[in-house]
This record gives C-alpha cells, sequence and structure tokens, in this order.
C-alpha cells in the first residue's frame, strides 16, 4: 500500500474516533498523539472536574432547598444533649410497665414476619423470569411488589388501624406487607440466578412444574431464603418499636405517652430495654444465620 492510502486510511480512521468522542470529550477535547504508525491515539480528559462541580452544585441546591444552617447546629447542638441527659440515670421503678408492651411488639415482629415471608413464596415465584415465561404476569407481580415497598410502614399501619382499630393486630399486618414486599422481592432474585439444569432435568423426568420446583430450586434458595428472614425479623423488631405512635401496639404506645409527658426518665429506660433486646434478637439471628449457610 503506498503512503497516500496509508494516510487515507489513517485519516478515516481518525475520522471514525472522532464521531465516536462522547459529548464532553467534544467540549473538553482530549489530548492527541500522533503513532509510528500514522494512527491518532486519544488521551481523553479527566471527568473528576465535572463530578466535582456537580456535586457541589447539588451541594448548594440541597442547602438552599433544607434551610440548613451550619450556625444553628453549632449554637443550639446541645440541646440534643440535654434531652438525652435527661433521659439518664433511667427510672429503675418504670421497668414493670414496659416487659408487656415488650413483648407485644416481640409477638408482632415475629407473627408479622412469619406471615409475611410465607405468603411472599408463590409471588416470588411468579415474578421470577426463568420460571414464568408470560411478560404480563411477570411485569403486574413486579410492580405489585413494587407498590407494597414504597409504602413506609408506619403509614401500613395507620391505614391497618382504620380496618382491624387500635391495638397490635394493625401492627402485624403492617409488619406482615412490609416483610411480604422485602422478602419477595429478595426471592425472586435469587430465584432468577440459581441454576436451571436440575429443573430442566426434573421436568424431562415427567415431573410437573410445581413439583420440579420444589425438588430442584427451592433447595438451592432456602438456606439464603431462611436467612433473609431472620434478617427481616430482627429489623422489624426495631421498626415495630414505633408503631404505637399511630395506635398500633407495642412499645410504641408508652414510648409516645412518656414523650408527651416528657418523663424522660422512663424514655431512658424503655430505650435502654429495647437496646437490650435487639441486642439478644440480632446475636440469636446471626447464630442462625450463621449455621444456615
Amino acid at each position: 500500500m503506498s503512503d497516500k492510502k496509508k494516510t487515507s486510511a489513517g485519516a478515516s480512521g481518525n475520522a471514525s474516533k472522532a464521531a465516536e468522542l462522547s459529548l464532553y470529550d467534544k467540549l473538553f477535547k482530549p489530548k492527541m498523539y500522533e503513532l509510528p504508525n500514522g494512527k491518532i491515539s486519544y488521551e481523553k480528559a479527566s471527568r473528576t472536574p465535572l463530578v466535582l462541580l456537580l456535586l457541589l452544585l447539588m451541594t448548594i441546591l440541597s442547602v438552599k432547598i433544607t434551610g440548613f444552617n451550619l450556625a444553628t447546629i453549632l449554637k443550639r447542638g446541645n440541646q440534643f444533649f440535654v434531652i438525652l441527659g435527661a433521659m439518664f440515670p433511667p427510672k429503675l421503678s418504670y421497668l414493670g410497665s414496659i416487659w408487656g408492651p415488650l413483648f407485644d411488639t416481640i409477638k408482632m415482629s415475629l407473627l408479622g414476619s412469619f406471615v409475611g415471608s410465607v405468603l411472599c413464596v408463590p409471588f416470588a415465584v411468579l415474578a421470577a423470569s426463568n420460571i414464568v415465561k408470560n411478560k404480563i404476569v411477570l411485569g403486574v407481580t413486579k410492580v405489585f411488589l413494587s407498590i407494597l415497598r414504597t409504602l413506609p410502614t408506619l403509614v401500613t399501619a395507620l391505614i391497618a388501624t382504620y380496618i382491624f382499630g387500635l391495638g397490635t393486630l394493625a401492627g402485624t399486618t403492617a409488619i406482615a406487607i412490609f416483610s411480604f414486599a422485602y422478602i419477595g422481592k429478595q426471592l425472586y432474585e435469587l430465584i432468577d440466578t440459581v441454576d436451571m439444569g436440575a429443573y430442566e432435568a426434573s421436568e424431562a423426568m415427567g415431573l410437573s412444574k410445581p413439583r420440579a420446583l420444589w425438588r430442584s430450586i427451592m433447595p438451592q434458595v432456602l438456606p439464603t431464603y431462611l436467612s433473609t428472614a431472620l434478617y427481616c425479623f430482627e429489623g422489624n423488631v426495631r421498626y415495630a418499636a414505633i408503631l404505637g405512635y399511630v395506635g398500633a401496639g407495642g412499645l410504641g404506645l408508652i414510648l409516645n405517652e412518656k414523650i408527651g409527658w416528657r418523663e424522660y426518665d422512663s424514655v431512658g429506660m424503655i430505650l435502654i430495654v429495647l437496646f437490650v433486646t435487639v441486642v439478644l434478637i440480632e446475636y440469636i439471628s446471626h447464630f442462625i444465620r450463621s449455621r444456615l449457610t
């Protein structure tokens, strides 16, 4: 090939590379180096300055929208420790009044987590794209789970109190709905990633789809599914503690009452008992989950 043809080929290659440049590279032109073979090599400009500029602009915009004032925090931030200091020493004589609401909170969390984790299984299967091939069924099921996941637990508990009245049944329902949506999403994403070889072999041997699913897919996802359910339960204990603010029973009822009366020493006792309970449940849950994996 002649030098003229090489130059023409190099020019056409450079032109195609120039056409592939992004808008950022066109605004901030990359450095060009000519290689010994006549081709042009590009060293693109770093995008770090643009990212930092965007972060700065978003931070300024957030400060203006939220009304954030650092001077107020520096001046009034000590008030947080004033209220915290009022909680200590906690009122030990109030301990006897905490056990009933505490057990209600644990029962709500346990029952709600169990019901939600069991009911979500068929919906998770319907949302798994490697099991169900009907796009309408897949889309409707995933949207349904997404809608339930969007609802805050406190709002769900408030709605449940209008249906079931005040008490732990409303709180249990709210926790069950949250657990249903959360574990359902985790489970269908887990099913999507399993090895389908055993499932296809089971179907080839004449098993029905439900039996093939139960014998080949569920053993693969069962340990992670149970681990996720336990993790959800330990989180639900914390969430259940504030459901009493909308009348859904548990520790939230007395917590809201004592904060309203500004009896912060009783609030301190409630928080200490809740902290110890959560730590114990997390320890037990972690021990069980370590045996499942």
